[in-house]
């Protein structure tokens, strides 16, 4: 193809990528499948130029990226607290099915060596971060099961290119014990290394830099530097981008800006979103000329699909095997043994994608049966997406395992913004007598009405507007006509460019986080589980109040005598008086602590048993 007809394709692909991506969300269907499928489809139109997705792109141009956005996003606190089972998968579990695999193509095409057997095991053992990252996390996994997957696919492909490069040296030539422990050993360590003193040198020059542009633009170049000085020195650069991705993600809070984290952040999940999506449907593209290639094979037809087949069935129960076989290692050593059902979803959540037929590329061409492994691999990354991708979500639901409560998030998002008030609180209590203008009572405010709005998240009423959804849609409708305003302004041309844009952002920064709130009480309401569990806490106030079945009775008592309203209902779990929450104009709950020093409140509300103590300001 000339630079035009590239130029055409790309921009072709991009539209085809986004189209599937929506008719994916339309229909409620995992976007990586649909646009396998359509990327078969569309290998096999007439006139569809022949698309070989080159190893060296794979490694080079996407894996990179990709790496890095996930690591982003991954907490290192996370990730460091299920440690072992991530290490268990990413490096146990790939040199098990490197050999298992390997043993069983062997069994059915004994002509292929062994180097060659072992290097088809490790392009199919890693399964794929961006696979694991778009199925679990639609489905509403268990956060701790998707952080293991997570995890788990940061670091198994370093494993398994380093098998797989092994393999073909000793496919070559033979290679001795040592050097393959060697090789390993500089791998890993050279890797953590690299990307560590990447991060030093990015964090030394993020303190010294304020400018947002000029941050996303070192963001940009991170991983393609880490991926190379580390590849450079025979080192994983997978390792190197992951490790460099965490660290600067983990301190991201202390080395930018607000304003360089809200760039960094929407420009990597573009980033992410695009090259993601992309990857699938490249994947499928792959497909005619993969099977167009095994007319030249010797091999019968029977005994290729047996091997395709085989390896397939294969990466599948070898995972399954290993999850249950080392369920107990795969908790720390103080927790009891994970549930079954958790084991069996870690196991069955093995879609493999765009590395394995990457890694098949770099088997030479002159190897024997190639043609075959590369079926094989492209067998194992349509088989494990739609066999293991379009029923993990059918399983999860018939395994009943528990996922992600809105309502518990929004009670700790409650709890941990009520923790940070009392910190800033400390700071604002040392300036009040510098305040002439009494912006310290402003502040309080402010904050107040940031709390109270957490806090009304968490009350099921749906028949009456909150304060803080009050307060949403007054503002919504001003900021349509301040905005408004501003654009007649733009178009008089009264007043510079710049300063028009400046105040438009503005705006659009204040709207947006009205919508996110917005968005976040409508997912809470629409996906309400019911009871939360209860958190464990060290209050003794606390322990002392278990749990009862509040009756909110006619409502807030002294409202009632008042002939006032309230928005959610507050029981004391001392004397039983209920009384209203912060966001009701009379706030009698905290006026009944105060006039008592009962300490802790349950909530009286439908559904809802969490407990709040006044005098640890600890939620439980």
């Amino acid at each position: 193809m000339g630079r035009v007809e590239i130029a055409l394709f790309l921009v072709a692909l991009t539209v085809v990528v986004l189209t599937g991506t929506a008719v994916a969300d339309r229909v409620n269907v995992p976007a990586p499948l649909v646009l396998v499928v359509v990327g078969v489809l569309g290998s096999y139109l007439p006139g569809m130029p022949e698309v070989h997705l080159e190893a060296e792109v794979v490694l080079l141009g996407l894996l990179p990226p990709l790496l890095y956005a996930a690591a982003l996003q991954t907490s290192l606190v996370d990730f460091n607290a299920n440690r072992r089972p991530i290490l268990l998968l990413s490096v146990g579990l790939i040199l098990f099915t490197t050999v298992g695999v390997a043993a069983v193509v062997r069994l059915i095409l004994p002509e292929l060596s062994w180097p060659l057997a072992l290097a088809l095991g490790a392009v199919v053992a890693p399964p794929d971060a961006v696979a694991a990252t778009a199925i679990g996390r639609r489905i509403g996994l268990p956060r701790r099961v998707v952080t293991i997957l997570e995890g788990e696919s940061l670091f198994n492909d370093a494993t398994a290119l380093v098998s797989l490069r092994t393999a073909l040296a000793a496919a070559a030539g033979g290679v001795g014990v040592l050097e393959v422990g060697g090789e390993f050993l500089l791998a890993a360590v050279g890797g953590a290394v690299i990307g560590f003193a990447v991060f030093l040198v990015v964090a030394r020059v993020r303190r010294r830099v304020h400018d947002p542009l000029l941050d996303t633009g070192i963001s940009l170049v991170v991983p393609f530097a880490s991926y190379l000085l580390a590849e450079e020195v025979g080192a994983s650069g997978v390792i190197s981008v992951v490790v460099a991705g965490l660290l600067l993600g983990h301190k991201a809070p202390i080395l930018q800006t607000a304003q360089s984290r809200i760039a960094e952040r929407m420009n990597w999940r573009t980033i992410a979103f695009i090259l993601e999506n992309t990857v699938f449907l490249l994947i499928g593209l792959q497909a005619r000329w993969i099977v167009d290639g095994l007319a030249e094979s010797e091999i019968p037809a029977s005994q290729v699909a047996l091997v395709c087949a085989g390896t397939l069935v294969a990466v599948v129960v070898l995972r399954l095997v290993w999850v249950f076989t080392t369920s107990q290692l795969l908790t720390r050593p103080s927790s009891e043994r994970p549930p079954a059902a958790i084991s069996l979803l870690v196991g069955w959540a093995g879609m493999r994608g765009v590395v394995t037929l990457a890694a098949a590329f770099v088997i030479p061409e002159e190897s024997d049966y190639r043609e075959v492994l590369l079926l094989a691999a492209f067998t194992v990354v349509a088989g494990t997406l739609f066999a293991q991708g379009l029923t993990l979500p059918w399983l999860a639901r018939r395994l009943d395992v528990p996922t992600p409560d809105p309502a518990e998030d929004a009670l700790a998002r409650a709890s941990l913004l009520q923790e940070a008030a009392k910190a800033g609180e400390r700071v604002l209590r040392e300036q009040e007598d510098e305040d002439p203008h009494d912006v310290v009572g402003s502040i309080r405010t402010r904050v107040e009405q940031r709390n109270n709005a957490a806090w009304e998240r968490l009350g099921p009423n749906l028949d009456e507007e909150t304060p803080s959804e009050h307060y949403t849609r007054l503002r919504r409708a001003m900021i349509d006509a301040e905005r408004g305003r501003v654009l007649e302004i733009r178009s008089e041309g009264r007043v510079a460019s710049d300063v028009v844009a400046e105040v438009l952002v503005m705006l659009d920064v204040e709207e947006s986080m009205l919508d996110a709130a917005r968005q976040s009480r409508e997912e809470l309401r629409s996906e309400r589980t019911g009871e939360r569990s209860q958190q464990v806490t060290e209050c003794e106030d606390l322990e002392r109040s278990p749990v009862v079945d509040a009756d909110p009775g006619e409502g807030c008592e002294t409202c009632l005598e008042e002939g006032t309203r309230w928005v959610h209902l507050r029981l004391c779990l001392e004397c039983g008086y209920i009384g209203c929450c912060d966001s009701s104009p009379q706030r009698h709950a905290s006026a009944h602590f105060h006039d008592t020093s009962h300490p802790v409140m349950q909530s009286a509300e439908p559904g809802e048993q969490w407990r709040w103590c006044f005098v640890h300001h600890l939620t439980a």
